[in-house]
């Protein structure tokens, strides 16, 4: 079974889709993927699809559903047909389980690199962080289970993925600001912070590379912005972090120079 999560939904067995075309199945089909070898209570079934107010006939509707989604297993050719939809798509005590013993899904894979890329980073292994975190990276098509309908419980397992992927980009520019990458990163960051224009590691991420580029007064520039941005909107000022790094970049603190001794989460502690 190949399942793809990171982008829109798709879930595969023997070359054969079982995404169906309706949205509820869909939803209910995306979040059995998601917890796969986990039994997802019914109440969470039914909450995910109709939220406080699932009408009387809502856990008939919902076998109905699982019988499609069986249905859809068992015409992919697979040997045992029937027999073997109810297998991976079981029913356990009270819920259902996606039961896979031979799978590739994308989540798992990003899962599995991002955690490799932040280790090697911690351990100082820049080059390998930024190659395992890019490679992570790439994984991603758009946004999570983009062409699924989305109710309580699938936000929230869509809010934790995507703050994950948030999680690998900072590391990955990180690493490369280590390798000393500051040149290649300039149009990145500032596309980024264009899009979030509070994130403050990714400003002081790019007063980093504008500094190292020899854009300093950029590099204040920015810090500016990001101020009056602060105050303008949520009348607070940047936190002490990034106040500290704008003070060094005003200094010409020399650990700004080293990519290896002076990235800029160290001199802000």
């Amino acid at each position: 079974m190949e399942i793809e999560m990171l982008g829109s939904l798709n879930v595969r067995e023997r070359g054969m889709s079982i995404v169906p075309s309706a949205g509820k199945p869909r939803q209910i089909l995306a979040l059995l993927a998601l917890r796969a070898n986990r039994v997802v209570p019914v109440p969470v079934l039914l909450e995910e699809v109709w939220g406080d107010a699932p009408p009387r006939s809502a856990a008939t509707t919902l076998q109905t559903y699982i019988l499609q989604l069986r249905r859809k297993i068992a015409g992919t050719s697979q040997p045992g047909g029937t027999r073997y939809a109810k297998e991976v798509l079981a029913t356990a005590f009270g819920g259902y389980q996606f039961a896979l013993t031979h799978q590739r899904c994308d989540l798992w894979e990003f899962e599995r690199l991002a955690d490799q890329g932040s280790a090697a980073l911690a351990c100082g292994d820049a080059g390998t962080a930024s190659d395992l975190l890019a490679r992570a990276l790439r994984l991603w098509r758009g946004p999570a289970l983009a062409d699924v309908p989305v109710g309580r419980v699938l936000e929230m397992e869509i809010l934790g993925m995507e703050e994950s992927r948030t999680r690998a980009l900072d590391l990955r520019i990180e690493a490369d600001l280590r390798l000393g990458r500051h040149a290649e990163l300039l149009g990145e960051l500032r596309m980024l912070m264009a899009g979030h224009p509070l994130n403050e590691n990714l400003c002081a991420q790019l007063m980093l590379a504008l500094y190292r580029a020899g854009q300093v007064w950029r590099a204040l520039q920015q810090f500016q912005e990001l101020r009056g941005t602060l105050i303008a909107e949520l009348g607070v000022e940047p936190s002490p972090r990034l106040q500290r790094l704008h003070q060094a970049v005003l200094a010409g603190d020399p650990r700004l120079e080293v990519p290896e001794r002076g990235d800029f989460l160290q001199l802000a502690e």
